[in-house]
């Protein structure tokens, strides 16, 4: 006998994969142990070469369509992401069988409410990477973790932290069009949704998985 598997609510239904992709994506933030938690971020350099990184995922809001991780402001993709740059966020979550494209334009906050709820929002000890005394991706001769001998594996104070605010800053990603893949025995399911700024809503339909 072929046991046949139950097939979600959202299998058959356009409007209910839309939000399990939203209810996929929202679950990186509270859950350190989702998948959604470090999805790969890609940007474009000045080379046309496409850049990929894992980032951790820190606040989602479907309502404003967007996304918001943090960065050292010396990095590379600050000057990437110019001008609101194309840039594209990655999702696989083997668990809820699901694989979400997002794309749209991302931009730096480095200063301004955004960034500074962000930088104090988050605790001390992740804070400490930003005091790394010289860019990421800075060359150097010997490994080393960047930071200055005297906090190297301690929790720094917050009047310590008080100097390294000018190195941190939020990514902030809006979402222009989802892509949505749904894995199942069945047959897989597809789908993608885009942004239709002049009538202000989303705008979706299946695809060929």
């Amino acid at each position: 006998m072929t046991h046949q598997v139950a097939l979600p609510a959202f299998y058959n239904d356009l409007d209910a994969s839309f939000a399990e992709a939203w209810n996929v994506v929202a679950a990186g933030v509270p859950d350190r142990n989702s998948p959604a938690h470090t999805p790969t971020v890609g940007t474009v350099d000045a080379n046309g070469t496409p850049q990929l990184r894992i980032m951790i995922l820190r606040a989602v809001s479907r309502d404003s369509r967007s996304l918001r991780f943090h960065t050292d402001a010396r990095s590379d993709k600050i000057t990437q992401l110019q001008h609101k740059a194309a840039a594209s966020v990655l999702f696989y979550d083997p668990a809820a069988k699901a694989q979400i494209r997002l794309s749209g334009r991302a931009h730096i906050a480095a200063q301004g409410d955004v960034a500074d709820i962000a930088w104090s929002g988050s605790t001390p000890f992740a804070r400490r990477c930003y005091m790394a005394e010289a860019a990421p991706g800075t060359p150097i001769a010997q490994p080393s973790s960047g930071l200055p001998e005297w906090i190297e594996g301690k929790q720094p104070e917050e009047e310590q932290l008080a100097d390294y605010r000018g190195n941190f800053a939020a990514l902030m990603f809006q979402v222009d069009s989802i892509e949505w893949l749904y894995l199942a025995n069945a047959g897989h399911r597809r789908a993608k949704w885009h942004w239709d700024q002049t009538q202000n809503l989303w705008l979706g339909n299946w695809l060929v998985p």
